[in-house]
């Protein structure tokens, strides 16, 4: 239960990057800034934690000796993750952000196969694909269906052409953070801890948010002090905080596909936590009756996957005992 909880008080301060992203777009500041100071931002606050842990110099080794994976994979997992979320931003409310972005939930069950896993055999251990976890496929499906119905009544007042830019870019983010953080779990294999992962995502990731800084000052202009200080409180509340808890957990059930798939899930408090945000801050209506139905689904979802994972766990302990 421990990784299911880190997930849901993580997807508290997400809520915190749609709900400002939101603030920010209606005050007039520009999505490439409210993507790039993200991440600039965070990266002296990485810098300083794990300088202050010693523990900078085997990362920067690992990453010289496997450059082009850190790379690769940070790019995908922070810049395609991030920069489609600001774009979106533009052109849908954040709720309507943060409920198209539950689709990461079935994204990352399907981007299972894609991953390997070290299994013994007869013959020593092998590297194979892992199984498509089909019962956590059909509980996240319960999720999306109730986003689904819980933004059902809101999406048609919104222009056609804003929902295909909202929701494209949303996609591809949604395929790529879970694509780029499972594979950094994978070639890291637990030998550096949270904030050792997100420093060397984050510097392997740093030619995308400058080049994308180039393109602000060139393109808008520098940002306001209000976006740079809204950007801020985004670094630190989701770059910092919520995704240290969620590489956390996700870390702990890294072995294991359907507790995994579990704790992605817990995403999908993000779209309660910035609704009750933006009805506090921005004053949005009040849910309807239809919006109620479909947070009760997503709150369902939520269970059946933390019981699909206790079952295992049970099942587990269960056997142990029998063969001690």
């Amino acid at each position: 239960m421990k990784p299911v909880l880190l997930g849901v008080v993580a997807s508290l301060f997400f809520a915190v990057t749609f709900i400002l992203n939101h603030a920010m777009n209606v005050g007039g500041g520009s999505w490439i800034w409210t993507a790039s100071l993200r991440f600039l931002f965070m990266l002296p606050f990485l810098l300083l934690i794990v300088i202050s842990r010693k523990n900078l110099m085997p990362l920067l080794g690992d990453i010289r000796m496997h450059f082009w994976s850190w790379f690769t994979w940070s790019m995908i997992g922070f810049g395609l993750f991030y920069a489609p979320i600001a774009f979106a931003s533009t052109f849908e409310p954040g709720w309507l952000t943060a409920g198209t972005w539950q689709i990461t939930i079935v994204a990352g069950t399907l981007l299972v196969p894609f991953l390997s896993e070290t299994v013994k055999t007869a013959n020593g251990l092998e590297r194979r694909r892992r199984r498509l976890p089909r019962k956590q496929l059909w509980i996240s499906l319960i999720i999306l269906l109730g986003v689904a119905v819980m933004q059902a009544d809101q999406i048609t007042s919104i222009a056609m052409r804003d929902v295909i830019l909202g929701i494209l870019p949303i996609v591809v983010a949604a395929f790529a953070f879970p694509l780029g953080n499972r594979k950094m779990m994978e070639i890291t294999d637990g030998k550096f801890d949270v904030y050792q992962r997100m420093l060397g995502m984050t510097l392997c990731s740093l030619p995308f948010w400058l080049l994308l800084s180039f393109c602000g000052l060139i393109t808008v202009g520098p940002p306001s002090t209000g976006q740079s200080l809204q950007a801020l409180i985004v670094a630190i509340s989701s770059g910092l905080v919520a995704t240290s808890l969620f590489f956390t957990g996700t870390d702990l059930v890294r072995k294991d596909v359907r507790k995994l798939a579990t704790v992605e899930a817990t995403q999908a408090g993000e779209v309660l936590f910035t609704l009750l945000g933006e009805i506090l801050f921005f004053s949005t209506a009040l849910p309807s009756l239809l919006s109620l139905f479909g947070i009760l689904l997503v709150i369902v979802g939520m269970v059946l996957h933390s019981l699909a994972s206790s079952k295992k766990e049970i099942v587990v302990a269960a056997q142990s005992v029998t063969e001690i």
